[in-house]
């Protein structure tokens, strides 16, 4: 057999050869990538007198077959798995674990680091942070600890590995376990007709011989809830959703007992009081009070607006305000207040030319980049899709791709990964994917979005342009590889262009006529686009807080009812609103038990605060100019981690970030 993975791709950009990719590829092209790597550190580490090149540089020529096995292999376990991926996915978990801390922790290999790390002063900048990096990761990764520690740590990472995919498999059937099962259309009333047709498409391709079925995202809030008549089905749904995880053969809850308990285990093996102090210490924040005293000053005022508007939707309904009513009330309200009625403005909001007209093209206009549609090339999955992007001046700069809807074999949410990263050392373009979970319409008819569909968009596709736009010699610094709590803010950022009328007037097509978005319409949307804050921010508030409490916890602190420890740690932050849960719950928070955001999701708002700073300096120097996107191309999207993340910031922004903008646009003054 002839392994696609053991040898560079030929296709453009390095892109990997899904054509001739099969299932039965990817064991063994981990277990040769391991081997050939090992081989490579063998020959570092006898290569003589330690120097940069024959130590850090060769560290970054290292495991090139495993990274291509391991990019592909974890864009397709989340995006489209098979029973077969998810063999592979548990038997190589916690083998990858043990080979990355064979490395980390061989001792003649930090030997040779610590060498380097001490005569670095002579390097170039980006060469010299590529010394310190290392460093640091192999110190935090229990480089100096005793041999029996170490052991002890190989098996922890082991074991978290193994459990982080336990959590991601559970969840994923749990999701497709929890859709709603639909038999009379009567019940569906409020939904479009095209939300119907695709519920009804959903039942029939899961094998239910009639009806409709309702599918569950990943977050608590379900976008079925804004439009549902039912009440009943209305509680149907949202018990559904928030009883992801806590019964039957998708319980997770003794999955995040052990892995909080694990990570707090590991925490103090490596000198910390904590996993979130271990965490944060290498983020911006820079400790776990920081993140706390933020978190603190906004759960009040955020409380504040969410009882007023709970108060204004108790009046609206009519009756007692259960939390299944608070979006379809507030969509009430919407319309009645501001006269957009949802239902309406998906009309004009069809996914292709959000892409087209509005995606993409705020991006040339910013940026000067061209994307061209590459029909011959071929995804994972037969609705992957790829453009070639090409730079101002023609240079060809990389690969976009774009996996758009939901299915069974699909993890919820959405997100950004690279299939390949950009390096000048290793002379390679990036080729970068946004995923998503979008309602796949019946055969013919068009994808209509939401207003929050439409964001996400702007917002993946801010994350490709970070990745697009890296300009950095070391793989190590690539594209996204910056601290978790300033990796949003990029992406954050490119939400600001969907509102613009500049953009929104090209893009907001009604998708039949061809008609624009009135400008009525468009005017009481923006006028909108503040209601509810006080919702959106405590949910947001809730999980992060929530994140926190899991990981503050130290070894002596013991768990043993998930549900219960959840109830108390949102009432001891002042968080607890009976109509509003967290928007992930702890038994299907997948960012934190199987992302990569452990203790780390509060970077969302860290994030927002540089992103409303920034938003206000492009207001403030004329907003979608070339010359606005060619600085902040080059002083923040370019630089990936090449440079200290605040460093970059105030290079661009002349100063440290101001909280204000972001007070003033969540309604926290």
């Amino acid at each position: 057999m002839t392994n696609p993975f053991l040898a560079p791709s030929t296709l453009p950009y390095g892109l990997p050869d899904f054509a001739a990719i099969t299932d039965e590829h990817y064991l063994p092209a981990f277990e040769a990538g391991m081997a050939e790597q090992r081989a490579e550190i063998e020959a570092i580490v006898a290569s003589g007198e330690p120097t940069f090149a024959n130590t850090i540089e060769a560290l970054e020529l290292s495991g090139r077959t495993l990274d291509r096995v391991s990019r592909v292999f974890f864009s397709r376990a989340g995006a489209d798995t098979t029973p077969r991926i998810e063999e592979v996915r548990a038997a190589v978990a916690p083998i990858l674990a043990a080979h990355a801390d064979e490395i980390s922790l061989d001792p003649r290999l930090f030997g040779r680091i610590s060498a380097v790390h001490a005569d670095r002063e002579g390097l170039d900048p980006e060469s010299k942070r590529l010394v310190e990096r290392y460093f640091t990761d192999a110190v935090r990764a229990g480089a100096q600890l005793g041999e029996a520690e170490q052991e002890r740590l190989k098996a922890l990472n082991a074991e978290l590995s193994s459990l982080s995919t336990t959590f991601s498999t559970r969840l994923l059937g749990g999701a497709n376990a929890a859709a709603v099962h639909v038999h009379d259309v009567a019940e569906l009333d409020g939904m479009s007709p095209g939300a119907i047709s695709a519920a009804a498409a959903a039942a029939s391709s899961r094998g239910h011989g009639s009806g409709f079925l309702l599918t569950l995202v990943l977050p608590t809030g379900q976008p079925v809830l804004g439009s549902l008549t039912d009440r009943d089905l209305r509680r149907e749904v949202f018990e559904a959703s928030v009883g992801r995880g806590a019964s039957g053969d998708f319980d997770t809850r003794d999955v995040v007992v052990r892995i909080t308990a694990l990570r707090a285990e590991r925490a103090r093996l490596l000198g910390y009081p904590t996993h979130a102090a271990y965490v944060i210490e290498d983020s911006t924040a820079g400790s776990v009070d920081a993140v706390a005293a933020m978190l603190a000053d906004l759960a009040p005022p955020a409380m504040r607006n969410a009882d007023e508007e709970a108060a204004e939707l108790a009046e609206t309904a009519g009756h007692v305000l259960e939390p299944w009513d608070w979006t379809f009330t507030a969509e009430q309200v919407r319309r009645e207040r501001f006269e957009v009625d949802a239902a309406v403005l998906r009309q004009y909001l069809e996914l292709e030319s959000v892409l087209e007209h509005g995606v993409f093209h705020a991006a040339e206009e910013l940026y000067g980049i061209q994307l061209h549609p590459r029909h011959d090339l071929v995804g994972y999955h037969p609705d992957v899709r790829f453009w070639e992007v090409f730079d101002a001046d023609g240079t060809p700069l990389g690969l976009f791709g774009g996996d758009y809807y939901a299915r069974e074999s699909k993890r919820g949410g959405a997100w950004m990964n690279a299939l390949v990263g950009q390096s000048f050392l290793l002379d390679e373009r990036p080729v970068v994917m946004n995923t998503l979970n979008i309602t796949k319409p019946a055969e013919g008819e068009p994808t209509l979005l939401t207003i929050d569909e439409v964001r996400t968009l702007f917002h993946e596709f801010g994350h490709a342009l970070h990745g697009l736009f890296s300009a950095v010699r070391y793989p190590t610094f690539s594209g996204t590889s910056v601290p978790r709590d300033f990796v949003e803010f990029p992406s954050q950022v490119n939400e600001m262009w969907l509102e613009r009328p500049e953009i929104l007037g090209r893009y907001a097509k009604h998708w039949e006529t061809g008609e624009l978005l009135p400008a009525p319409l468009l005017e009481k949307l923006l006028a909108s686009r503040s209601y509810g804050e006080g919702f959106r921010t405590t949910e947001y508030l809730a999980a992060s807080l929530l994140d926190q409490a899991w990981h503050t916890l130290t070894v002596d602190d013991q768990v043993t009812d998930v549900l219960e420890f959840e109830a108390e740690a949102l009432r001891k932050a002042g968080i607890a609103h009976p109509l509003i849960p967290p928007r992930y719950r702890s038994t299907y928070f997948n960012h934190v038990f199987a992302g990569g955001y452990s203790a780390g999701y509060y970077s969302y708002i860290w994030s927002e605060v540089l992103d409303a700073d920034t938003v206000q300096w492009f207001e403030e120097n004329g907003g979608l100019r070339r010359e606005n996107g060619d600085r902040f191309r080059r002083e923040l999207l370019s630089r990936g981690g090449a440079v200290d993340a605040m460093e970059a910031y105030r290079n661009f922004r002349g100063r440290n970030p101001e909280i204000r903008p972001l007070l003033e646009r969540r309604n926290l003054t």
